[in-house]
């Protein structure tokens, strides 16, 4: 049987996007979202792990919440199936509207009555309910959330170092910059840069920016620029190669995540 994956999306709700699948065995690398993100599993079981060294098997019925920035990974046992939902949230949003569940940890929650609020408030989400309805769902939702006991698994958002802040810069600025130049910004050899960088955000620079390049072109899929432009602004070698890595990040490929 083979896997499943659906979007949704709407234009009168631009703060949330979800996204559910099916009998999947879709893998992930780290990464991090600048969305603040609430997974739930459905069936089968997975493997959480954030940038430090912890790992939780998920259950199904066990919803993760993973604040924005945090790089994190959540994959099927081996040579298993899972089913999943996703949920992704503005950050400034989430900050506006549920600050008490904003924070510094991933948080795991094992409460039966919650995952059927999850279930039935994302049900709600795919449905031709309004947009008024919706929001109200999640508003609702994330109030139960910001109520429950959590167990935290580990503080995956680790403080930069100081002497880190101009790399970060240099990729704002220059989301191409060579791995030269991202170490000249901090007075260090490249091997330095990659240890330490690593040690801080726990990924290498290149791998942080294919995840900014990755997350821009959500953005820009989302607004229908073609694939091959996207491609193309964001330095990818050629499309092939952008989709293989916009699939090895978010488990589909552009041209489904755009329809």
């Amino acid at each position: 049987m083979p896997g499943t994956a659906s979007f949704w999306r709407d234009p009168a709700l631009p703060h949330v996007e979800s996204r559910r699948a099916c009998h999947s065995r879709a893998c992930y690398k780290p990464h991090s979202h600048p969305t603040f993100s609430i997974g739930a599993v459905d069936a089968g079981g997975s493997m959480f792990t954030g940038s430090g060294d912890a790992a939780v098997r998920l259950a199904p019925g066990s919803l993760v919440l993973v604040p924005a920035g945090c790089v994190h990974a959540c994959n099927p046992l081996p040579d298993a199936f899972w089913s999943y939902q996703m949920l992704h949230l503005d950050a400034r949003w989430l900050q506006a509207h549920a600050p008490a569940l904003d924070g510094e940890t991933a948080r795991v929650l094992n409460c039966p009555e919650l995952y059927a609020q999850f279930c039935a408030m994302h049900a709600l989400l795919f449905s031709s309910s309004s947009a008024q309805e919706k929001d109200a769902a999640l508003l609702a939702f994330l109030d139960a959330c910001a109520s429950a006991t959590t167990d935290i698994l580990t503080s995956v958002r680790k403080q930069i170092p100081l002497h880190l802040a101009p790399v970060l810069d240099a990729l704002q600025a220059q989301p191409l910059a060579s791995l030269q130049q991202l170490a000249q910004s901090a007075g260090m050899s490249r091997y330095q840069l990659i240890r330490a960088f690593r040690a801080a955000t726990g990924m290498t620079p290149h791998a942080y920016q294919l995840n900014a390049n990755i997350n821009r072109a959500r953005s820009s899929l989302q607004a229908g620029t073609a694939l091959a432009q996207v491609a193309h602004e964001l330095g990818f070698a050629d499309q092939s190669h952008f989709q293989r890595v916009f699939k090895a990040h978010t488990g589909i490929t552009p041209g489904r995540y755009r329809s």
